[in-house]
């Protein structure tokens, strides 16, 4: 029975760069050229060379490296039923680019039962051993809630909604389906996705609410709410984290701020295990809201950029790890990228041989910092 538990100190947030298998296999199922067995056999080989570099790596998490997802959030939520798939006439607007068009829109009762990444997870728990656990990453409750709410999807959502009380249930109580059968199928890591909270550290956000007459502090709290809903009753033995970012497509990004706006409220009360941080640009601010976090939780400090090829200098970071130190005690940090390599399936810019060669710099500076 394995008994390792997240995070780790050397971790990563769990998105690879696709093979060009993958884009390959997914382009022609697209096209109609081979079936869904096709694919997914395509997806079960390359998941499987992953896991295995992931391992050779050293790593004591492994993950399917969301090679079955287009993007990381909107594919599990198309998961739900009473959820639907739709596309907009635009996508997300990130510094100089624009991401595919995908989006959800609600359609009727939201449940979790059936949830496809439980079978996904299952494939990916059968190579664990007693050095690595399997992760199961999803995007946050507060992330759906959002994309319900994105521009018009909004109106659909009051329509099939008009008790918005009913809706933040529904939801908790879906995510609590999935988590529960992940757990039954032996899931003991779940990692949430959430860049709700980095668009909140905004200040362009803050002014765009503030003019609609919206309290950052009565949103932000109702996220929160809804997080720990969804995470009542969850048992001990499940490590539960989550992941903070500023939005991660292509080596772009779509917000900055600090985390102060919502260190107050976000560290130190939602109920998960550990934070998983980005601080690997000045977007991210200083280190001093790490004082808020709640007292037990441990925050993987996310200084290793995926945004780029160029490798940090290991001193540096290793300064950067001790100045967090001042806020929080050595014990309770770990360090990883500050996101995944692939959060879409196009891709951050840069090579499979420089992803890898990052993870083997988060791994020799936390044995430095920390000790084999």
């Amino acid at each position: 029975m394995v008994t390792l538990r997240s995070p780790f100190r050397y971790d990563f947030v769990g998105s690879f760069l696709r093979p060009q298998a993958i884009k390959t296999a997914r382009a022609e199922f697209k096209a109609g050229e081979i079936t869904r067995e096709q694919l997914t056999a395509v997806e079960n080989e390359q998941i499987t060379l992953l896991i295995e570099k992931q391992k050779r790596a050293g790593y004591h998490a492994i993950t399917d490296g969301e090679f079955r997802r287009s993007y990381w959030h909107l594919d599990f939520m198309w998961g739900f039923a009473g959820i639907d798939e739709i596309e907009l006439d635009h996508g997300y607007y990130f510094q100089g680019e624009e991401t595919t068009h995908g989006s959800i829109r609600v359609s009727g009762k939201i449940s979790g039962e059936n949830h496809p990444f439980v079978e996904h997870y299952k494939f990916v728990k059968q190579f664990e051993d007693e050095n690595c656990i399997a992760r199961q990453t999803m995007p946050a409750p507060a992330q759906l809630l959002a994309e319900l709410y994105r521009e018009d999807n909004g109106k659909n959502t009051d329509t099939v909604y008009p008790d918005h009380e009913q809706l933040l249930q529904d939801i908790a109580a879906a995510y609590r389906t999935v988590i529960r059968d992940l757990y039954n199928a032996g899931c003991r890591s779940i990692q949430f996705d959430d860049c709700t909270w980095g668009m909140f550290c905004d200040p362009n956000y803050q002014a765009f609410i503030a003019q609609a007459g919206v309290k950052l502090e009565d949103q932000a709290n109702e996220y929160l709410r809804l997080n720990n809903l969804a995470l009542e009753g969850r048992p001990a033995d499940l490590a539960l984290t989550t992941h903070v970012c500023r939005g991660n497509y292509h080596s772009t990004w779509a917000s900055r701020g600090g985390y102060a706006p919502i260190a107050p409220i976000l560290f130190a009360h939602e109920n998960v295990d550990a934070f998983y941080l980005e601080f690997d640009d000045e977007r991210s601010g200083n280190f001093e809201p790490l004082q808020y976090v709640a007292e037990g939780k441990k925050v993987v400090l996310g200084l290793i950029t995926t945004k780029s090829p160029r490798l940090e200098d290991k001193a540096a970071v290793i300064a950067r790890i001790h100045e967090a130190e001042k806020y929080i005690p050595l014990d309770r940090l770990c360090l990883s990228p500050q996101c995944g390599f692939a959060s879409c399936e196009i891709g951050n810019k840069l090579t499979d041989l420089e992803q890898w060669n990052k993870l083997k710099l988060v791994k020799e500076i936390a044995e430095e910092v920390w000790g084999k």
